[in-house]
């Protein structure tokens, strides 16, 4: 299929468990920005119909995914210029990867502007309504397909077995979806985490631009980034939690002092 292997001698040989492992590690890897979107993403959607939502949306860009490593010649025409423009050339891959960074901008700002207006307004008419259910699944399954286009290219180069390439990509997609649930999970726990994680999606956003437009910025810097203010923030939510245990314990002093039975 395409100049790809098609057999299981893989599971026979070192090379192809270090083949599975190291493509595992990579989609894991280069998925955490899809982890955030896929967490915030059916943050409108009740946890019940959200989960739902994970588990089609992911299920669909496993489908795609394999798709797109079955196109193997349609995904490297993709990186061949289509258009110049300012006398640098792009091509789809760039516009693509262009366009879905900008999408992920104006989604993200919009939603950091609905959390803050929030709060503001008590008109019930501009209580944000929930996202339709399918809509939501096809933005999950459009935008992993969209981050995980240069994971797929990069596999090719690493392992020539297809088995190999859809198996670490199937357990890739079941580590997103867990750490999916968990992330969504702490952000229904701790909602001021929502807006940081908010903040990541624009940053990713114009990481995602950036790339489309020939500038390179390291993923390593982004991700230091989000694990230093993710560290912040759980220090915050760390220090908020003793503050406030620390109040009602000198509420429950003062009502024993005062002789009142100790409660809430």
């Amino acid at each position: 299929m395409n100049g790809l292997a098609l057999d299981l001698d893989w599971v026979f040989t070192p090379s192809g468990w270090l083949a599975l492992g190291t493509l595992t590690a990579m989609e894991i890897v280069l998925g955490i920005d899809n982890v955030i979107f896929v967490s915030l993403i059916g943050a409108r959607l009740p946890p019940a119909r959200a989960r739902i939502a994970r588990i089609f949306g992911l299920g669909l860009a496993f489908v795609f995914r394999v798709a797109s490593l079955g196109g193997l010649t349609w995904l490297i025409a993709l990186t061949r210029p289509v258009v110049t423009v300012f006398d640098h050339p792009l091509s789809w891959r760039d516009i693509v990867l262009g366009a879905a960074g900008l999408f992920l901008i104006v989604q993200a700002t919009l939603e950091i502007h609905g959390e803050i207006d929030d709060g503001h307004d008590e008109d019930e008419e501009a209580v944000p309504k929930p996202r339709a259910l399918p809509l939501v699944i096809l933005n999950i399954a459009v935008m992993d397909l969209v981050f995980s286009f240069d994971s797929i290219l990069t596999a090719i180069g690493i392992a020539r077995d297809l088995v190999v390439m859809v198996t670490a990509i199937l357990i890739s997609i079941v580590v997103m979806f867990v750490a999916a649930n968990g992330v969504a999970r702490f952000i229904r726990a701790h909602p001021t985490s929502k807006v940081l994680a908010l903040c990541f999606l624009v940053l990713i956003g114009l990481s995602l631009v950036a790339e489309g437009t020939g500038f390179d910025v390291p993923r390593g810097y982004l991700y230091f980034a989000m694990v230093f203010s993710g560290g912040v923030e759980v220090l915050n939510i760390w220090a908020r939690r003793n503050r406030r245990l620390r109040r009602d314990a000198a509420r429950q002093s003062v009502r024993v002092a005062d002789g009142r039975p100790a409660g809430p």
